[in-house]
């Protein structure tokens, strides 16, 4: 099976043809926004980090994100006293050979002038990705993610066991998965560890989720909200087995930190939780963050299962919404790309709800808008996180 990639001069191919608008402290976000707004063109999508605390996790995350295969070019809007480092972000996508524009607007004449160049220049941006070469791009190019969000006792028995099909075939044909994460696998990790395909990964595997399971202990605060109790989900490990079963039944590959990105087939656990004692607050506050760090690590599409129900799209990446209780899709039908309330009402198998996933996956890697895609949802989220132990922890197909 043959798809269209857009090549870039670093060797990645996206399915996604995109400039962003990415603002380096909150106190930037009103221009850059408006640039998007004023320009109004979908591949022209708005990203950015509030904080103005220098953080390397977040530069780190922020340079993925810009270098992403699915970015084509970029315009960073810049106040001029932030603590994040423009320049090292600058230099990062001029090395991967993308155009990359900054502005300062201390130094650009302020709001309305900084605006007014920015349009122009991300105008040219569009110009210049618009010459960008479609290649030929095979499914063992793809790096797939998958999330959960807004849980329910029907997830574990729908939605996620039919991600887990898909991502068995998915490896099957070469491509690299994605799934998180350790925060919601507490009481999965000796199951997880006899899947791992050295022992080494096997033991990083407990120690990152024992990691969770202090940090959430001390924060005195998990990852089971009231919305997941209000499903039917009862406790901490039984919605952590519904999370688990997005895994599959293929081999562990390795372990990854948002950033990472797999450079090998393969099946990948993401670890979200920073090492050390909460300084930060709770790890992903949001979706968005899940995904965006999805994203960061090279995911070119995210399956997104809710129980719920969710509306959240993502930038960069498309992102499919897959569904677990039939109640949940006929409310919001508008929003979900798959019905696999339909193993629920006895109308399909996992299997064939897995299989509807892995054609959907195909068809928008070819271009189809997902509905989050459809509707113009682009959110994303970077926060504060610290990984001590980031070169400790890299995939071991880098090694």
């Amino acid at each position: 099976m043959v798809l269209k990639g857009y090549l870039r001069k670093d060797g990645q191919k996206g399915i996604r043809n995109q400039v962003l608008v990415v603002y380096l402290v909150e106190c930037a976000h009103h221009v850059a926004r408006t640039i998007v707004n004023k320009v109004n063109q979908e591949e022209v999508q708005l990203l950015g980090f509030p904080g103005c605390y220098p953080n390397d996790y977040a530069l780190d995350l922020m340079t993925r994100l810009c270098t992403h295969s699915n970015v084509g070019a970029v315009t960073l809007v810049s106040l001029g006293c932030e603590g994040f480092n423009r320049e090292h972000l600058a230099a990062e996508i001029e090395k991967s050979g993308r155009p990359v524009s900054t502005l300062v607007i201390q130094k650009s004449g302020g709001t309305l002038s900084t605006i007014n160049k920015g349009i122009e220049i991300v105008q040219q941006q569009v110009s210049e990705i618009n010459q960008v070469e479609q290649v030929p791009m095979g499914l063992d190019e793809l790096i797939i993610g998958t999330i959960c969000g807004g849980s329910d006792g029907t997830s574990g028995i729908s939605a996620n066991p039919a991600v887990g099909y898909c991502f068995d075939q998915l490896l099957a044909k070469g491509s690299r998965c994605i799934f998180e994460e350790t925060g919601e696998l507490i009481g999965c990790e000796v199951i997880m560890a006899g899947r791992a395909q050295t022992p080494e990964v096997a033991d990083k595997i407990v120690s990152v989720v024992e990691k969770a399971e202090r940090y959430y202990s001390i924060m005195g605060y998990g990852s089971f909200a009231p919305g997941n109790a209000e499903g039917g989900l009862t406790t901490q490990e039984e919605k952590s087995m519904g999370a688990y079963a997005k895994s599959g039944a293929s081999m562990i590959t390795d372990v990854i930190i948002p950033g990472e990105i797999p450079t090998k087939s393969g099946l990948y656990l993401m670890d979200v939780v920073p090492d050390g004692d909460p300084r930060f607050g709770f790890p992903n506050i949001a979706d968005n963050a899940e995904i965006i760090e999805m994203v960061a690590s090279g995911a070119h599409i995210n399956l997104f299962t809710t129980g719920r129900g969710s509306v959240v799209g993502s930038a960069i990446s498309p992102v499919i919404k897959i569904c677990a209780n039939p109640e949940t899709y006929r409310n919001l039908s508008g929003d979900m790309d798959i019905n696999a309330g339909k193993v629920i009402d006895g109308e399909a198998t996992v299997e064939e709800v897995g299989q509807e996933i892995f054609d959907l996956i195909v068809a928008v890697a070819q271009g189809q808008k997902s509905c989050s895609e459809a509707l113009g949802h682009a959110e994303f989220l970077v926060t504060y996180k610290q990984f001590q132990n980031k070169e400790q922890m890299g995939p071991g197909c880098l090694i």
